[in-house]
């Protein structure tokens, strides 16, 4: 008899507890690390959206052959192995860094670990997960993965007490749940049942293959750029929150209260997009970071700022684990990380762009400047949603 209620597979909680806890270790990091580039190396705020910008393409470069290989090979572990690992090796380097080079080195091959492994990690929680409840398992796996993302700066807090606000002593602390992710990876996950199909040696991104691509899958690609353009670097929230009179000490609590309420709503909004119009929880998504960008641009004070920044976790929590499942809603289970990885291309190299442009309009013009050129991008977004009736039909299910 099949039971009423489908359980969340066991891997799908393994890769769960596996980001939250490599998570927790990067966001140690970059809790301090707009601060730590502004205040210890001396650089500009456009250098450090630079620096987040190429990091980020980095990681989303990685992810369209990340995401073809663990389809071409059918297994998914050993890049997602390889890319905690990777990420791990890293973590070392930016408590040893005396130059902004060797922060961008270090945030060069962190996010080519996260490329490496962001694709086929998506891939496979689609691979073991009933079509029917992806929805809740995409926003499981978002929710752990976000409690990291909270836990990770709060402890940064209690580390910059203990350590006498001394930023590389926290970054060598931030080593050790990286490690714990990598092991969780080698004794916990598991691939999914092999695939049977064609094995035939082929290039990453094939024109036969995007053909067979479906228009909902390309508009959903659309949405997902232009709605990048208003989704700069987190780090630009701490910025924000320092120039408004948080203290260093306190930085981190920027990330804690975002990602508070990323994670309380993220398995709420992917158990809802199983149910109700993913065009309805897309806009709703959009209209909040609509009033985040407006708080952080005319509020005024510590407590206007986080006004903003806890908006700015709600637009994540109603979007983030929706776009993961839509591409995995329109995309053939044989091309499923190729299409993981095409997405993310898109968005990646938009997110160079953003937080590039991000940069500049703060040495420029400020920091309001900044929000509201955010605002007005994600207004477009929700207009392109409704105008081109993005997503289809299809990703309502």
């Amino acid at each position: 008899m099949k039971p009423l209620v489908t359980a969340v597979p066991r891997t799908v909680w393994m890769l769960g507890f596996v980001s939250l806890f490599m998570d927790l270790s990067s966001e140690i990091i970059h809790a301090l690390l707009p601060l730590f580039l502004t205040t210890t190396l001396g650089v500009s705020v456009a250098v450090v959206g630079a620096i987040d910008g190429v990091a980020e393409a980095t990681a989303s470069i990685t992810k369209v052959f990340s995401g073809y290989i663990s389809d071409r090979i059918g297994k998914r572990r050993p890049l997602i192995l390889i890319g905690y690992g990777l990420a791990a090796l890293t973590k070392p380097l930016f408590a040893l860094a005396g130059s902004a080079p060797v922060v961008l080195g270090a945030r060069f091959a962190d996010r080519i670990g996260k490329g490496l492994r962001g694709a086929p990690r998506d891939a496979l929680v689609a691979d073991v997960t009933p079509p029917e409840i992806r929805g809740k398992a995409f926003g499981l796996r978002q929710s752990l993965d976000t409690i990291g993302a909270f836990a990770g700066p709060l402890l940064a807090v209690g580390l910059m007490v203990v350590f006498t606000n001394d930023i590389r002593s926290v970054f060598w602390f931030a080593t050790i749940p990286a490690a714990i992710a990598v092991l969780l990876v080698v004794v916990g996950v598991e691939d999914a049942e092999p695939r049977h199909g064609d094995a035939a040696a082929r290039s990453p991104i094939r024109f036969a293959d995007l053909g067979r691509l479906a228009l909902p899958f390309w508009e959903l690609v659309a949405v997902g750029v232009v709605f990048t353009l208003a989704r700069f670097s987190e780090a630009f929230l701490i910025l924000k929150a320092n120039a408004e009179g948080l203290p260093l000490a306190l930085a981190p609590l920027v990330l804690v209260a975002m990602n508070i309420i990323y994670a309380l709503g993220a398995y709420p909004a992917g158990k809802l997009s199983d149910r109700v119009s993913a065009r309805a929880i897309l806009a709703a998504g959009m209209i909040c970071l609509i009033f985040a960008d407006l708080a952080l641009a005319l509020l005024r004070g510590i407590g206007g700022a986080f006004v903003g920044i806890a908006m700015w976790g709600a637009h994540m929590a109603l979007t983030q684990g929706l776009f993961a499942k839509l591409v995995a809603d329109n995309a053939a289970p044989e091309l499923r990380g190729s299409a993981y990885g095409l997405f993310n291309l898109a968005t990646g190299l938009t997110m160079l762009f953003a937080s590039v442009i991000a940069g500049v309009v703060w040495d420029r013009f400020g920091a309001d400047a900044t929000f509201l050129v955010s605002g007005a991008f994600a207004l477009v977004a929700m207009l392109l949603l409704f105008v081109r009736r993005v997503p289809s039909m299809p990703l309502n299910r």
